[in-house]
């Protein structure tokens, strides 16, 4: 966890991510942000005009004026200003006082007949061979809201407690995250990623009904299809930055149960090359392959031609950089974001179509995706 701003890169500019990699070589500290979706432009040069409710820039990276890390045995504690003993007075003594109030009227930018028509456009251009998967995602969104981020993102993570949860506030925008996915990690020469393509809702009262489900989804031809091209897809990516030949599948096809669904994930991981950078990573990978589909640039192509609305944050990634180059993110998915100077606030949801896709079925996967996010804001 990070705390307060010591410096900041923020930019939306043409070479974000070169500017981002002086910013990391000359502070050589932890460095806590987030990389946008609409960076793809810089990565695979691929620009979108359609706009984002939510404002946040392409690109934000901070060194924090404290580091808190937790763990079940110790609380270790960094800071510029060297007063570790009052930090920790106050982390204990801390007790949170939310406004308990949410104000919201949700709107999806798709109605279910026009996604269904949408779906069928995109199998279209999968059978001609434009591309292999696409992952297409639909905004739903409020105007005029008014909440509170954190005990938004409290009931949020209560209600569904996942790997890769963050709470993460840029100037008056805030992201509340419940993810499950990783995006990539490093540590040391070793480097990984474990894209999520394959998801089934769980039958909590029914121990032997939610084991047959786990099983159903491990055995879908469909999600199995739209998993192994990812997984390609993230290979090739990494093959860039790796030692050659260094690059192996660890899992394939594993479901994951977490406390609402399970989730097939596979496990990638490579050498990574000497003297390679931050933002050498990054312009291999990015957007990662789970949240775009194959090939990468056709599908980004696509995907600006068929969604409503700019991605913004959703689908790009959340993490931090240590001081000694090491670095973990996830993947901005099962999130809420709020402009509190605006008042809109939305999530997106979105789904991996292929050749098997079933439209309605997309449709409602991506419903069941946004569970915890509708319970905490009321909606049934």
């Amino acid at each position: 966890m990070g705390v307060g701003s010591h410096a900041a890169i923020n930019t939306n500019r043409v070479g974000a991510l070169d500017a981002l990699q002086s910013f990391i070589d000359l502070h050589q500290d932890w460095c806590f942000g987030h990389l946008a979706y609409e960076l793809k432009s810089e990565t695979e040069a691929v620009d979108t005009q359609k706009k984002n409710g939510a404002e946040f820039p392409d690109l934000f990276f901070f060194i924090p004026e404290v580091v808190v890390k937790l763990s079940d045995q110790e609380i270790q504690i960094g800071s510029l200003s060297n007063d570790h003993e009052r930090i920790l007075d106050d982390i204990l003594s801390t007790t949170l006082e939310m406004d308990a109030f949410i104000k919201v009227e949700i709107n999806n930018r798709i109605s279910r007949s026009e996604y269904v028509s949408t779906i069928d456009k995109i199998k279209h251009h999968i059978l001609r061979g434009d591309c292999y998967e696409l992952n297409y995602c639909m905004e739903f969104f409020s105007e005029n809201t008014f909440l509170d981020p954190l005990f938004v993102y409290t009931q949020l993570t209560d209600f569904s407690p996942n790997p890769f949860s963050a709470y993460y506030r840029f100037d008056n925008k805030y992201l509340m995250s419940a993810s499950p996915e990783r995006y990539l990690s490093k540590q040391g020469s070793a480097i990984y990623s474990q894209p999520i393509k394959g998801t089934i809702k769980r039958d909590l009262a029914d121990g032997t009904s939610d084991e047959r489900l786990k099983q159903m989804l491990k055995k879908s031809n469909k999600d199995r299809s739209e998993n192994v091209m990812v997984v390609d897809l993230v290979r090739n990516d990494l093959s860039r930055i790796c030692e050659e030949g260094s690059v192996k599948v660890e899992e394939l096809f594993e479901v994951y149960t977490f406390p609402h669904l399970h989730h097939m994930i596979s496990t990638i991981s490579g050498v990574v090359r000497e003297g390679t950078k931050f933002s050498d990573y990054i312009k291999a990978s990015f957007p990662m392959g789970s949240m775009t589909g194959a090939p990468k640039k056709k599908v980004m192509e696509l995907i600006d031609v068929y969604e409503l609305s700019a991605r913004g944050i959703f689908s790009g990634a959340l993490g931090y950089i240590t001081p000694n180059g090491d670095f973990d993110f996830n993947v901005v998915i099962r999130s809420l974001v709020y402009n509190e100077k605006n008042k809109y606030m939305s999530y997106h949801v979105g789904s991996g179509i292929t050749g098997y896709s079933n439209p309605e079925n997309e449709y409602d996967e991506c419903l069941i995706k946004a569970q915890a996010i509708k319970k905490v804001l009321g909606i049934k």
